[in-house]
């Protein structure tokens, strides 16, 4: 069964959108991370969805890089939080400025 290109794209558009609200609205780190990942989802899905309709694997090697760039994302994003928490006792946005000379 085939998927329609133009589907696949308009819900990697709408995961997109709701990765993207959640990023912004949100405070918490842990929230914005939780949001960027979910925006390189929605990219991934994009990637493979153009892949298949091309038939091309370009797309799904891409998406194997998307992979690896989204665990490094995480470890960094998860080490800071865990410093942020550890030093302030949250886990705010705003506060990551106040790690800046520690």
């Amino acid at each position: 069964m085939n998927v329609p290109l133009e589907h696949a794209l308009l819900l990697a558009t709408a995961v997109f959108g709701i990765g993207l609200s959640c990023a912004l609205i949100r405070r918490e780190l842990l929230f914005v991370l939780l949001g960027v990942e979910i925006m390189l989802c929605a990219a991934g899905l994009a990637l493979v969805a153009g892949s298949a309709a091309w038939r091309q694997p370009d797309g799904q090697v891409f998406w194997m890089l998307l992979l690896a760039i989204a665990a490094a994302e995480v470890a960094v994003g998860l080490s800071l939080l865990l410093h942020l928490h550890r030093r302030r006792r949250t886990g705010d946005v705003d506060e990551l400025r106040s790690l800046r000379g520690e």
